[in-house]
């Protein structure tokens, strides 16, 4: 989005192909092996493109831009801007740059401060009343197999009174829900010395107009009875966490320096059920991680039964540079992986099956964020199909019953309630409830 404003400012629009843009920006991510992969083979595919039409200008932003720098080129010459994870800011001047040096830049230096400036609503994304803002960027964890640390630099937090006016910019534009971003927000203003995440997330609460807050990422070493107690105490905090666990191994997690125990983990789970019984709590894993032994692997399973996630976001191992895990010994098999992989993921569907079926009959408070493109055969001829999620993130398609009444009720934004009549494998499904229905009653 970021992106996409400042490329506004200069003048340019949304081309619906590469053969008819003036400027291709690809954007990277370095976070697995797998999406770099994905990265240089797009910039395979628009060296053709050049070849074709050399006036064309590309663009690699983000953490392989960061991470790869001269080497971009090495691997693809017919990159014109590498664009640094602290130079995005910049990205307007350096086109211009470009358009009297006619030679490629690359911006890859970390010295210079992150960005603090407010960044108006401007180009709209998908979902025009949920959006993201940047509440810190950088880490100081360093995780043993994570590549963040050095592509985004050291831990920063924005100043309170930035997020505030940059939330209150997006209100007055329609926004309604907005998800705090930062790698590791329970560390928000720690090395500043400004506000605790619980306090800034207090602040967000009373001072906005907002309908729904929502954060991501937290790390469970800095998970703060203060963070905790905010799912009892502010109204407009969503009652979901993305808590990354890792591995259900003290051995493994050692490894990984994640500096917290499963034990510690299991603690803070049931602290957070306790200060909120209804919180969905979500999670990372990793499968694979060198050294991980068949018993380890077991202590993992074990953990996501215990827990009952509500869904989680399973990786293999891959080697990052610069990161110490990449010089471990003992490297599990990729066909082992493969399968340790598969069975996190099919114990995890049976678990979010159980869930969602537990959620058929209930009435849920659905907030509106449009239509769908691909109505479901079950809604045809039944009015439209909307999409939306509940308090607790889940996904849920809804179908009104094509009156007038219905038509002035649902709009994009709208918190609305829904009966869920269907359980599916990664949604729900329901039918809007007449206004009088209470939220979350059977």
């Amino acid at each position: 989005e970021h992106i996409a404003r400042s490329l506004a400012a200069l003048g340019y629009v949304p081309a619906l192909s590469a053969d008819l843009c003036d400027l291709v920006v690809v954007n990277t991510c370095a976070v697995r092996a797998k999406a770099e992969q994905k990265a240089f083979s797009l910039l395979g595919q628009l060296a053709a493109v050049k070849a074709r039409r050399p006036e064309l200008v590309v663009v690699v932003a983000g953490c392989v831009a960061q991470q790869e720098g001269e080497r971009i080129r090495e691997r693809a010459p017919h990159v014109d801007l590498v664009l640094g994870t602290r130079a995005v800011h910049r990205l307007g001047s350096l086109l211009m740059q470009l358009g009297t040096r006619f030679r490629p830049l690359v911006a890859v230096e970390m010295d210079e401060p992150p960005d603090d400036s407010v960044k108006a609503p401007g180009v709209e994304g998908r979902n025009g009343v949920s959006r993201f803002v940047t509440i810190m960027r950088g880490c100081d964890n360093y995780c043993a197999y994570c590549v963040v640390p050095y592509v985004r630099g050291r831990e920063t937090s924005r100043s309170p009174e930035a997020i505030l006016h940059e939330i209150r910019e997006l209100c007055t534009a329609g926004v309604r829900e907005v998800t705090l971003l930062g790698q590791n927000v329970n560390s928000y203003g720690i090395k500043e010395g400004i506000c605790s995440f619980a306090q800034l997330l207090e602040q967000v609460n009373s001072a906005t107009d907002l309908a729904r807050i929502r954060f991501t990422t937290s790390h469970p070493k800095d998970l703060t009875p203060e963070l905790i107690e905010s799912f009892a105490t502010l109204e407009k905090l969503c009652p979901h966490i993305h808590l990354p666990v890792q591995s259900g191994s003290n051995r493994v997690l050692a490894r990984m320096n994640r500096r917290y125990t499963r034990e510690h983990y299991l603690d803070n789970v049931a602290k957070l059920r306790n200060s909120c019984r209804q919180i969905s709590i979500t999670s990372d894993l990793i499968v694979g991680f060198p050294g991980e032994t068949q018993t380890d692997f077991e202590a993992t399973l074990d953990l996501m039964q215990q827990v009952e996630f509500d869904s989680v976001f399973a990786f293999m191992y891959s080697d990052r540079p610069n990161t110490p895990a990449r010089l471990f010994s003992e490297p599990v098999p990729e066909r082992e992986k493969r399968e340790r992989l598969h069975a996190v993921l099919a114990l995890q569907d049976r678990i979010t099956a159980a869930k969602h079926q537990r959620l058929v009959g209930s009435v849920q408070e659905v907030m509106a964020e449009g239509t769908s493109k691909r109505p479901a055969a079950a809604a045809a001829g039944s009015g439209k199909q909307w999409t939306g999620r509940t308090r607790g993130n889940k996904i849920v398609h809804f179908i009104d019953a094509g009156s007038d009444a219905d038509a002035d009720l649902i709009r994009p934004g709208r918190m609305v309630p829904v009966c869920i009549e269907r359980a599916l494998a990664h949604s729900l499904w329901g039918r809007l409830e007449r206004p009088d229905a209470s939220p979350g009653r059977r």
